[in-house]
């Protein structure tokens, strides 16, 4: 999805490019993971995209992406604590493969991040640091050579989807080349694992404060796009990863959010309209 902090000289999508219904929505998942620091509060772990992607280059963000067909295989039920896929669908509001979403952010999260939000199922202990020796399995998963459900298998795990908390549902404006239908999830970080980019699809990481990231962003030193500067903006205030879950857990269904992009006089793309916003109702 396309910020104000991307390329403002981008040429601007022709009507041909801005009517196109033909590009389609591609599924992706996302999830914030959360912990609380001693002196700073709550804390976010964030990656910074490379500048070669091809999407959101060089932004800060969460780990996330899309949603492969093995995410929505029929066995990944069967590693999955806490939560169905019949729950799933029914949270997300559609009548089935709702799973695959939570399934998606907890296989990018490990891939992305190093982090997997698993557990053993008989003694509800997490593999620990032992993922840190993981690098070989990471890359599989990465590669779509070692399935969630086999991963799981090796490590003697399952998910723990059920941890995780929907909190948001954006979806990229029409007229982009790329466009996705996302869902943003919280979940505690494990205390046990520490979080690393994998310096290939990710170059930077850190933890910090939800309030520091939106000030940092303010003063144009980290770069990020509206959907990761307005789950920011949700979570600032709480104080703890508890009082975070707690006001996830009793948030209403999400409403989906669709920006339009932002054209300037001479015809660049210069950001996103967001709901709401003067200018978001003109007529196209």
């Amino acid at each position: 999805m396309t910020g104000p902090a991307d390329d403002g000289r981008r040429r601007a999508p022709s009507q041909g490019e801005m009517a196109r219904a033909d590009v389609p929505l591609r599924p992706a998942a996302t999830v914030m993971l959360l912990r609380d620091h001693p002196d700073e509060g709550l804390q976010v772990f964030m990656l910074q995209r490379t500048l070669s992607a091809a999407f959101a280059r060089g932004m800060y963000v969460f780990p996330g992406g899309r949603v492969d067909p093995a995410d929505a295989a029929q066995e990944v039920e069967s590693v999955c604590e806490g939560l169905d896929d019949a729950e799933a669908s029914a949270i997300l509001g559609v009548r089935s493969g709702g799973l695959a979403y939570w399934v998606a952010a907890i296989r990018e999260c490990f891939e992305e991040a190093g982090v997997l939000l698993a557990a053993d199922p008989a003694t509800g202990s997490g593999p620990g640091a032992a993922v840190a020796d993981r690098a070989a399995e990471r890359a599989l998963v990465h590669a779509g050579e070692l399935s969630m459900v086999d991963l799981c298998r090796r490590l003697g795990t399952s998910l723990l989807p059920g941890t995780m908390h929907y909190v948001s549902h954006w979806i990229t404006p029409v007229g982009e080349s790329r466009r996705f239908d996302t869902r943003f999830f919280l979940a505690p970080a494990p205390a046990d694992q520490v979080p690393v980019h994998d310096d290939s699809e990710t170059v930077d990481s850190l933890w910090i404060s939800p309030s520091e990231a939106l000030r940092r962003h303010d003063r144009r030193e980290l770069a990020m796009i509206p959907p990761t500067i307005a789950n920011l903006q949700m979570i600032d205030g709480h104080g703890t990863v508890a009082e975070a879950c707690a006001a996830a857990a009793a948030m209403p269904r999400p409403t989906a959010i669709e920006p339009r992009l932002r054209i300037d006089g001479e015809g660049r793309v210069v950001g996103v309209i967001l709901p709401g916003e003067p200018g978001f109702d003109d007529p196209r």
